[in-house]
């Protein structure tokens, strides 16, 4: 391989790791060729990237791009494999769903809006994570739930108050 054709491969990296906010680098060797290809097949039905390069090829695009991965650095052993997907949490599950067939890919490590897990007993807390539409939403549904316990006990407390003057009216008539 010559010096452009790394070039362009880190380039390719770069422009891919800086385009999301989180990205997954995971151990796929020893898969047969079927199951690579079923693994591809599953990435493009999620919407999830992966891309296979050099360890040396991907710690040169970590260098080039926002962000300490010093951390990283140690899992980039023996082949290697980057996942990346709009919603940091996707890789994470579509490991895990692969996995119920096969004990690959194993997560070697992860970056998620700059925070660094390394190692596969990070799979379920990042399979868990939430998008930040979910937490916003969860925001809104936990403050509306006290103001819709407030309206609907004013709207039952303002019928009995109603009922009460009612009654005294037609008393005193």
């Amino acid at each position: 391989m010559t010096r452009e054709e790394k070039n362009q491969i880190i380039d390719s990296l770069v422009e891919t790791l800086s385009q999301y906010n989180s990205f997954y680098i995971t151990d796929i060797s020893a898969l047969t060729s079927a199951k690579t290809s079923k693994l591809r097949r599953l990435c493009f039905n999620k919407q999830v990237q992966l891309k296979v390069a050099k360890n040396s090829l991907i710690q040169k695009a970590l260098d080039r791009i926002e962000g300490d991965f010093t951390d990283m650095v140690p899992t980039l052993k023996g082949f290697s494999a980057i996942m990346t997907a709009e919603f940091p949490n996707i890789p994470a599950k579509l490991i895990k769903e692969f996995r119920k067939e096969s004990d690959k890919p194993v997560l070697k490590s992860a970056s998620i809006d700059g925070g660094i897990y390394v190692g596969d007993n990070q799979l379920d807390a990042l399979a868990s994570l939430k998008t930040k539409e979910e937490l916003v939403g969860d925001i809104i549904g936990l403050l509306q739930s006290p103001a819709q316990n407030v309206i609907s006990g004013l709207k039952g407390q303002g019928s009995k108050i109603a009922g009460i003057l009612k009654t005294l009216e037609e008393r005193a008539a």
